[in-house]
């Protein structure tokens, strides 16, 4: 692929931009940071993927995925900033979702002892991991927000904090896990996903393709949903305060 052909292919953010730009829906920065943060980030992993994969000691390899997991908790942290201790609770849930999840993958032979498969897929885990926290946060603070009467009734009638808060936890969980299922639900219909296509251009079998993104399929919903689960429990303990309040943060101004 050469330069050309990239900067056509950037053309589709450009039409972002400007579908953001006439619709005012001002995020066209957030486009553009994140557009150049995926470049340059993109850039700079693979020259040092060919150093890391090269890497045979285990330590090694699990101090660079804990690195990457600190990374993703950081992004999703932010997206529950209402939440104390936010980061703290994403590190946890995706820590603890990729772990369980990893060693499923590895104990069935799906992972391979090198650090080709380690790295990838390891990054796989805790990027869907990431994207499940980030989800489940953002739309605990938000139901929160739109049940904080019924909340507060059922605080008022006696209901301690995880019974006032369930069915917000359910709903957040229910969301956040609806991009995972949505796509189990079409893929192979609608979508070839990325691991099939590319075992298949590569030359593979396209029934070997199945058996690898069947594993990746199943990686990708038991790693989201552990980690939504996790998440959204202790995110929800964290917004109440040691007098059974909601927290001020899900309150509507008063301005």
């Amino acid at each position: 692929m050469t330069i050309e052909s990239l900067l056509i292919a950037y053309g589709l953010i450009a039409i972002a931009l400007f579908i953001s730009w006439h619709n005012r829906l001002t995020l066209e920065k957030e486009v553009v940071v994140a557009s150049l943060r995926a470049t340059v980030q993109l850039v700079i992993m693979g020259f040092l993927l060919e150093m890391i994969l090269k890497i045979d000691n285990y330590v090694y390899l699990a101090l660079i995925l804990l690195a990457m997991t600190a990374i993703a908790a950081a992004i999703s942290g932010k997206r529950g900033e209402q939440i104390p201790h936010a980061t703290g609770i994403a590190f946890t849930g995706i820590l603890i979702g990729s772990v369980i999840t990893f060693a499923v993958l590895a104990g069935a032979g799906v992972i391979g002892p090198e650090a080709k498969y380690i790295i990838p897929l390891g990054g796989m885990i805790i990027g869907n991991s990431m994207n499940a926290s980030s989800l489940s946060m953002n739309r605990l603070i938000g139901e929160l927000g739109h049940q904080r009467k019924r909340i507060e009734t059922l605080l008022a009638l006696g209901a301690n904090a995880r019974q006032a808060s369930e069915w917000a936890v359910r709903q957040s969980v229910r969301s956040a896990l609806i991009p995972v299922i949505d796509s189990m639900k079409i893929i192979g219909l609608v979508h070839l996903p990325g691991i099939m296509t590319g075992f298949i251009i590569a030359g593979g079998s396209p029934l070997e393709a199945v058996k690898y993104q069947l594993a990746i399929v199943f990686m990708i919903a038991g790693t989201a949903s552990l980690t939504c689960m996790i998440v959204t429990l202790l995110a929800a303990r964290r917004c109440f305060s040691s007098e059974l309040q909601l927290l001020d943060a899900f309150r509507p101004s008063t301005a």
